[in-house]
Order: structure tokens, then C-alpha cells, then sequence
């Protein structure tokens, strides 16, 4: 959007528009006093509620005048900025802000702070409320538009989330290396066709070709440059609770896991088989047992990654390994209308592009003490849940459970072996 200095000059003489919006900078001090900080807030949030726009820092809007921003205060305005994107704007918005310098009526090349807000995933309230760009003005948005514009951005099951544009994203943000995995004999010479074919990109309003979130999760190096909270935070504790009344560090082992959706995977699993304990059972000849079924773990994993709602702003997956249990956090209410006693019976996909892009991708290698006759990561038979539940409860004695947490949140709990147990079963096993 206004891509050189002379397209911007001139839409900066025709002034504000559905586009562009303009702010003067004064300071009282290092602190930016003019614009206010929720005016500011409102403007460039009404931007990401509509099909983006670009604010600039330094040009007043009457007379339409290119008065510029002190250097030796560029920096405390480019804080203010940030500040305002992160804090006062939820969910917080990330717009490209560099200063540049523009000439002035007298010619003079001054600096000017660029905000470039993308057109958002999510729905933006800012201080005024939920507002929107219309024309050269903010609105606040009727009950009637804001639902539409909620169903149509995130929250509704109507609508995939998984094939939603990303704004701001660009064909360039996928690998070729990371793409090409995806290729079969049937695909064709033309890469972005074949993306197309599998949902990974689609054409915007401008028919300009873009990656969807799915390709954001699946072909970039970190989905989380558009979608923040789109990794797996896992945490080993020490005992069987969060304990931070001790001088002991709780905390044994911790990792954000971050990268393509499949690495997500991997990297779970593998912290699992590196965090846990093996316990040796048996009088004579002596058996390892681990303190989990990896295969359940893996299917754990891949249900949790594939079927999270990544709409819900502000949730990851969280996975905790303590010495009892490992819980499973997944982010957003059940799909459609499944209850948790319906889990184990029914399949409802949440986001079937990433389904069918998952089971494209091989299991990962090198994962200790995983066996699976699965090929791919996701599995079309829809055994998952069976294999997590019976699987783990041959080890443990204990049947696994789901629950909700509120509406917002599915919580997989998993727990360890007994060794006790196993030894007794072992011991029944091999009596006459």
C-alpha cells in the first residue's frame, strides 16, 4: 500500500482517506503528547478491523503538512507506538512502524514514523470500543456487523478457520524447502498452483496470492510472526504439583516448541521421551517401563495440534509432565456439537486443511520409544483417541481422561505407570 514515495506524497495531498490516516507529533519532553494515546489506539485498530491502512506520524492533516518528528525523539515515539500496539489494543495488533523522511513544502527531508497495519486475523477492541475504518472516519461498529465480522474472522464454526488469508503475509514467507514436501507426481511445475490446490494460499480481494493460516502453520519457519500463541509450551516438573514456595527449582526441564506444525509435534513427543522416568521391573529378567506409552503420547500430541482452535488469541498448547501425570491443554470448546463422553465414539475435524496436510507429512524419525505402524501424522481411521485411552491405561492401571476447562480450554490427562502395579501384573502373568 503506497508502495514509493511519490504514490504516498500524493495521497498524502488528497488527504485522509479509508487508507491513511494522519497525526502531527508534539512532545512534552521524551513523552509523546499529541496524538493521545487512545485516540492513536482507536485509529490503528479501526485500520486492522478493516482491510488495513497506514497512520503516519508527522504529517498534520490541516494544513496537509509534512511537519516531521524530532530525531532526538524518534525513539521515544517508536516506544509509544509499541506500547500502544501490544497494551492497548486487544488482541494485540503487529503492524511494520519505520521511520522514514519525506520532504517538507520547502523541500527540507524530514523524518516521519510509517505504521503499516495489515488487515487483522482477529477482531481488535481498542479504548472506543470495536471500531472500524470508514471512509476518512472511525466508526464504532453496529451489533449486526460486529457479529458478522467475528463470524467471518474467527469465532465462528461456520467458517474454517484454518483457510482464512493472512493479511500480512506474502507467498515469499514459505520456504520452497518447506513447501516442497507437500509435492507429489500430480502436482505440476507451478508451486503456487499447487499450494492453491491444497489450500495453503489463496488470492485476496486485490487478487494478490497469499499464504492462508494453514500455510502460515505448516510451510513457515515460525507461524508465530502471524499467529503468536501457535507453539507448544512444555514444562517437566519435579513432583506432582507447581510448587513455588521452595528454594528447590520446581522446574525441571522447559521449552517453547516452535516451527512448522509437524516439528511442533516431534519436539513434543521428544521432550516427553527425554523428561521421563524408566523404572526396572521384574525378579528375574529384568523390564523397562516407561512412565508412558509413547505411541499414546504421539496421538495425544497430533489430536491436540490438529484439533486446537487457533482462533481463541492468547492460548497455546500447553503440555506438563509431572512425576504422576502429564496433562495436555488444548486451546477452544469441542468441535460442533461433541461432548467430552462423545470423544472416544465421534470424529469432528476442526481444521481439516491442517488434517490433510498432516497426513502428508511421515512420521518423524528419532523419536525414543515410539512404535507405530502409522506412516503419517495424522491418520485417517481415526484410532487416535482409542490408542491414547487403551494404550495408557495398560500401562498405568488408570484410564486416561478428558475434560473441560470452562468452555475454552480440552485438558487430556495421562497418567504414569505403577510400577508396583505392573510388577503384581507381571507376577500374575507367570504364575501356574
Amino acid at each position: 500500500m503506497f508502495g514509493n514515495e511519490k504514490e504516498l506524497l500524493d495521497k498524502i495531498r488528497l488527504g485522509e482517506g479509508a487508507f491513511l490516516k494522519l497525526h502531527e507529533a508534539r512532545f512534552s519532553g521524551d513523552r509523546v503528547r499529541v496524538p493521545a494515546r487512545n485516540d492513536l489506539a482507536d485509529d490503528l485498530a479501526a485500520f486492522a478491523n478493516a482491510k488495513g491502512g497506514v497512520c503516519l506520524l508527522g504529517v498534520a492533516d490541516e494544513p496537509r503538512e509534512i511537519v516531521g518528528v524530532p530525531v532526538d525523539r524518534l525513539r521515544a515515539a517508536m516506544a509509544f507506538l509499541y506500547e500502544i500496539c501490544t497494551e492497548a489494543i486487544e488482541p494485540e495488533i503487529y503492524p511494520v512502524i519505520d521511520p522514514i523522511r519525506l520532504p517538507s513544502s520547502t523541500g527540507e527531508m524530514l523524518p516521519v514514523i510509517r505504521i503499516d497495519v495489515p488487515r487483522g486475523l482477529f477482531v481488535h477492541r481498542s479504548p472506543g470500543g470495536y471500531l472500524h475504518r470508514a471512509g476518512e472516519t472511525k466508526r464504532v461498529m453496529s451489533p449486526e456487523y460486529l457479529a458478522w465480522l467475528f463470524q467471518h474472522r474467527s469465532q465462528s464454526p461456520l467458517i474454517r478457520f484454518d483457510e482464512q488469508i493472512v493479511a500480512d503475509a506474502g507467498f515469499e514467507d514459505l520456504p520452497p524447502d518447506l513447501c516442497k514436501r507437500f509435492r507429489t507426481s500430480r502436482s505440476g511445475d507451478d508451486p503456487a498452483d499447487m499450494l492453491r490446490k491444497l489450500h495453503m494460499v489463496r488470492a485476496d480481494e486485490d487478487g494478490t496470492t497469499r499464504p492462508t493460516v494453514a500455510g502460515v502453520l505448516m510451510a513457515s519457519k515460525d507461524p508465530r510472526q502471524w499467529l503468536p500463541n501457535a507453539f507448544i509450551q512444555a514444562v517437566a516438573y519435579r513432583g506432582t504439583a507447581i510448587r513455588t514456595d521452595t528454594d528447590d527449582p520446581y522446574q525441571l526441564d522447559a521449552a517453547d516448541l516452535t516451527g512448522p506444525l509437524d516439528a511442533q509435534i516431534a519436539d513434543a513427543c521428544r521432550f516427553v521421551a527425554k523428561n521421563m522416568k524408566t523404572a526396572a521391573i521384574g525378579d528375574q529378567g529384568r523390564v523397562d517401563l516407561p512412565q508412558f506409552d509413547m505411541e499414546a503420547v504421539f496421538e495425544a500430541v497430533v489430536n491436540a495440534a490438529v484439533h486446537r482452535d487457533y482462533s481463541v488469541y492468547g492460548s497455546k498448547i500447553r503440555l506438563r509432565l509431572f512425576a504422576d501425570r502429564l496433562e495436555l491443554h488444548s486451546p477452544g470448546a469441542l468441535a460442533n456439537t461433541l461432548n467430552v463422553e462423545d470423544i472416544p465414539h465421534l470424529q469432528a475435524t476442526r481444521n481439516t486443511i491442517l488434517a490433510s496436510l498432516l497426513a502428508k507429512c511421515p512420521v518423524p524419525e528419532n523419536i525414543p520409544g515410539l512404535k507405530t505402524d502409522r506412516l503419517t501424522l495424522m491418520d485417517r481411521r481415526g484410532e487416535g483417541v482409542r490408542i491414547v485411552l487403551e494404550s495408557s491405561k495398560r500401562l498405568s492401571g488408570k484410564e486416561p481422561e478428558y475434560r473441560m476447562i470452562g468452555d475454552a480450554e480440552l485438558m487430556l490427562t495421562i497418567y504414569a505407570a505403577d510400577p508396583r502395579e505392573a510388577a503384581a501384573a507381571m507376577r500374575r502373568k507367570d504364575a501356574p
